[in-house]
């Protein structure tokens, strides 16, 4: 009997604390500050941060400028590019193309796509929509992103290159982060309905939210207005850049949107697919999305930052736990912009967080919001995460121990027209390096904006001098390989960063 009143005594206590915590009161004046002292202390131009609780935005905080040395204010109307956030509407597009009956989570791709192939044959017969979404197809992380990254190629043209994107891991057998998976879902959904990624994401789920001022294309900006200048940052300070256009990859990450739009979205997805009286996902197919796919281990054998128990990905989002709760959520990255869009379902509570800079508050002003609005003491997440920011970028001495390693005066082995010529690589297309006023220029077939001189560096190096400001990478060198007669035979591009892999483009010389 005292064992049966023990029990029922703990589960009133249970539900004492839950019952406390959801009616945790938020001091919005002091959440506000903190994000404003926040955004100081980061540099970044702007942060629009919207939080979304049980059905409503409560908090909108919009800190900063559209544009460095510019006064224009950003509110919770500014467009900022939310890059990877947008996969989650492409799986959303093809859960509802399973709802109709048009496609099945396990077809096989081949059968959309006739073109589409990867590493093996085996594989490429076997992989199905599911495994597009959730990244264990068996490439790389973001490897192949250099052959579509600022290139003039069609999402077509792209799928059909991805055959010669090295294999990784085997099949199901791991995790690669691939963008260009996520350009094919995009062709599956172009197949299926015989409308663009662009048009489908528009009909379906922009109008029926009423997200009215979010759009796929930069070109439609300017009609459009109120939006963010992009920034790349290069000696601790930001520099405006252009937007890059990413409609025709836009399932990967093309979508432009603001606090106000993606409250929407946030809301509609905490709804499970349901949006006012409307059933656009049944719960089914909802759930597929929110179901673990692909899983990481967890380091159970100490503590963690959030009592994290397990981590995975489902389709197109993250799924984890956070303080015992359920936690779905993804980031993006767009050159000059870094966002997040989280979820704790249980709570029915969501957080996005937009900025346009290179060394972005996004994860610490989450985090802060979901420890605060759940009852739990917060930690300082900005002073901690920038610490740590600080840490890995003075850690990272990749470009300076190339400059150390530079031997002065030295030649190239052959005068400079011998290195001109047309070489190319598979996955990429034409590389032509021609001589130019006594100087090596370098144009890429496929991507004008990768253009840029080559300045002697030491022997048969040269250091690429870029034409325009590249937010992921700005140092970086080619080497041009000879045989035992001395005859160009390729190239080999070192460029330092995390995002796009130069290495990967291999040209051999064709004249």
């Amino acid at each position: 009997m005292k064992r049966i009143v023990c029990i029922l005594l703990g589960l009133l206590l249970l539900h004492t604390a839950v019952l406390a915590q959801s009616k945790v009161k938020v001091d919005y004046k002091k959440l506000d500050r903190y994000y404003s002292q926040m955004t100081k202390e980061w540099e970044v131009p702007s942060v629009a941060i919207g939080i979304v609780k049980d059905g409503q935005l409560v908090f909108t905080g919009t800190y900063g400028v559209k544009e460095v040395e510019k006064t224009d204010k950003v509110d919770a109307n500014t467009l900022y590019g939310i890059a990877s956030n947008s996969k989650a509407f492409t799986s959303t597009i093809l859960a509802m193309l399973v709802e109709e009956g048009k496609i099945g989570w396990n077809d096989r791709v081949k059968d959309y796509l006739p073109y589409f192939e990867v590493y093996d044959q085996w594989v490429t017969n076997q992989v199905t929509i599911r495994d597009l979404l959730s990244h264990r197809v068996g490439l790389g992380t973001f490897s192949g992103d250099v052959m579509w990254y600022k290139s003039d190629f069609t999402a077509e043209d792209i799928v059909r290159r991805a055959k010669h994107i090295p294999l990784a891991f085997d099949f199901r057998a791991g995790y690669g982060y691939s963008n260009i998976m996520y350009i094919a879902a995009g062709e599956v959904i172009r197949a299926v309905t015989g409308k663009s990624w662009s048009e489908n994401v528009k009909e379906r789920i922009f109008e029926p939210l009423g997200m009215s001022r979010t759009t796929t294309s930069p070109t439609n900006l300017e009609g459009i207005g109120n939006y963010v200048t992009p920034h790349a940052r290069e000696n601790e300070k930001n520099i405006p850049i252009g937007w890059e256009d990413w409609e025709e990859i836009g399932a990967l990450g093309g979508i432009i949107s603001s606090v106000n739009d993606l409250a929407k979205w946030m809301i509609f997805n905490l709804n499970h697919g349901i949006h006012g009286n409307d059933t656009l996902v049944s719960a089914r197919n909802f759930n597929m999305l929110w179901t673990p796919h692909n899983n990481f281990m967890v380091d159970h054998t100490r503590d963690n930052d959030f009592n994290r128990h397990f981590n995975s990905y489902g389709l197109g989002w993250g799924i984890s736990d956070f303080h015992g709760r359920l936690r779905v959520g993804h980031s993006g990255a767009i050159d000059g912009m870094l966002t997040s869009v989280t979820l704790i379902p249980d709570e029915n509570l969501g957080v996005v967080v937009l900025t346009n800079g290179m060394k972005s508050p996004y994860s610490a002003a989450t985090n802060y919001a979901l420890e605060l609005f759940l009852g739990v003491s917060p930690r300082d997440w900005s002073a901690e995460m920038l610490d740590r920011t600080n840490s890995r970028q003075q850690a990272d001495t990749r470009i300076s121990s190339r400059m150390e390693k530079r031997v002065l005066n030295t030649s190239p082995s052959l005068s400079l027209n011998n290195y001109a010529g047309t070489y190319r690589s598979h996955i990429h297309g034409d590389i032509n390096i021609t001589l130019v006023n006594d100087e090596l220029r370098m144009v890429f077939e496929h991507s004008e904006y990768l253009s840029a001189t080559l300045r002697h560096w030491h022997f048969d190096v040269w250091e690429i001098v870029w034409d325009n400001t590249h937010a992921w990478f700005s140092f970086g060198t080619v080497k041009f390989n000879m045989d035992n007669n001395l005859k160009i035979m390729g190239i080999d591009f070192d460029v330092p960063n995390n995002d796009i892999f130069f290495e990967e483009l291999k040209p051999y010389r064709v004249k």
